[in-house]
């Protein structure tokens, strides 16, 4: 989904539990007395951060509440997960604001739970940050048939050390250029694509065979 400006995040975080958006770096987004997640010392957003948000909530609101969170990529991978409980039991009045420039980054298990906006601007497959080779996994990925679709898998599994981490970035990407491809074009068909490669990263994160569920969540 587009949104036209900055000034429109607060309408459209206000009806959602949870929402991706794709902003520049430079945006600021304009919500007021907002809880805010962001990397302090570390390079990552902490679980103790998680924690800390939400014993916050755990009070009953009697009005809306925003937390954003920035950049969402930036959440390490226990934050990650306690985020994603906070999803499974949402405050009636809580409202998660997952602000990135690389939502490829984001967990799919997070963004199959938030809806995703991107500002309105032609998208661009160049600006997705990631190596060219995986790039060009993530493509054959995402356009693979039923006949090929093993051979890229394999391509993928080639990789001797950290097979999984390369496969989980393979994945990602794809589901990003799977998102913008559908903006640029406006053809169902990428859209229709994406439950099942969210299914696949799920798997392929909780330790399943890699190329069994590139190819078996695939089909």
């Amino acid at each position: 989904m587009f949104f036209e400006s900055a000034s429109e995040i607060p309408k459209i975080a206000a009806r959602t539990g949870c929402a991706i958006f794709v902003l520049p770096d430079e945006m600021e987004v304009p919500i007021k007395n907002a809880l805010t997640l962001s990397p302090e010392e570390k390079s990552v957003i902490t679980i103790e951060q998680v924690r800390e948000v939400t014993a916050r909530l755990l009070v009953k609101q009697n009005t809306d509440v925003f937390v954003v969170i920035r950049p969402a990529e930036k959440l390490g991978l226990d934050a990650a997960n306690a985020f994603l409980k906070n999803l499974e039991e949402p405050g009636e009045k809580v409202h998660y604001v997952l602000v990135t420039n690389a939502p490829s980054l984001i967990l799919p298990t997070i963004m199959s739970r938030a809806a995703l906006y991107f500002l309105h601007q032609e998208p661009n497959l160049k600006e997705i940050s990631a190596d060219e080779k995986i790039k060009t996994l993530a493509k054959k990925l995402m356009v693979a048939g039923p006949t090929d679709l093993l051979a890229v898998a394999e391509e993928i599994c080639k990789k001797k050390d950290g097979v999984r981490a390369h496969a989980l970035a393979v994945v990602g990407v794809a589901i990003e250029m799977l998102y913008k491809t559908y903006f640029i074009t406006g053809k169902d068909v990428f859209l229709k694509k994406l439950p099942k490669f969210l299914q696949a990263y799920e798997n392929i994160e909780k330790n399943g065979h890699i190329k069994l569920h590139l190819v078996a969540d695939l089909l």
